[in-house]
């Protein structure tokens, strides 16, 4: 991954971020709900759910992985992730909503999620060379060269 600062950066960040999900899912996925802080034991159907849902966080940072080393980087894959990171999100703001707190550590996790997507350069795609590439990109250039 080389380019400009920024580029270099996002392409880090992405597979920083794909990396995590991978983790996160398949630990949850191979303790089930022993794996949730603050839960006690449930029945079968509560961990299936849980180990359901987590294989689908596994191949969420599959997708952010796959993404991260391209060049340039997918702006409608990064415009997709983001959106469904901030949509995990809004979901935990909905359980607040109808539950109360959760454990504290799912406080944070809420914030990252809520707060990460918008700052994401998912607009336009990201190369090595530190160029954006795209619709944005190519209506810039036209301006600039007539």
């Amino acid at each position: 991954m080389t380019g400009s600062p920024a580029s270099t950066r996002f392409a880090a960040l992405a597979m920083a971020m794909g990396i995590a999900c991978v983790a996160i899912g398949l630990y949850h996925l191979v303790l089930g709900i022993a794996s949730v802080p603050g839960e006690g034991s449930t029945g079968a159907t509560v961990d299936s759910r849980e180990r359901f849902y987590n294989a689908i966080i596994f191949g969420y940072g599959l997708a952010w992985i796959w993404a991260a080393p391209q060049s340039p980087i997918p702006s409608t894959a990064v415009r997709w992730l983001s959106g469904v990171f901030l949509l995990r999100g809004v979901g935990r703001v909905l359980s607040l909503a109808v539950h109360g707190w959760p454990h504290w550590l799912q406080v944070p996790l809420s914030a990252l999620e809520l707060a990460l997507p918008p700052l994401s350069p998912g607009r336009r795609a990201w190369s090595p060379d530190g160029c954006a590439h795209g619709p944005d990109a190519r209506s810039a250039r036209r301006r600039r060269h007539g």
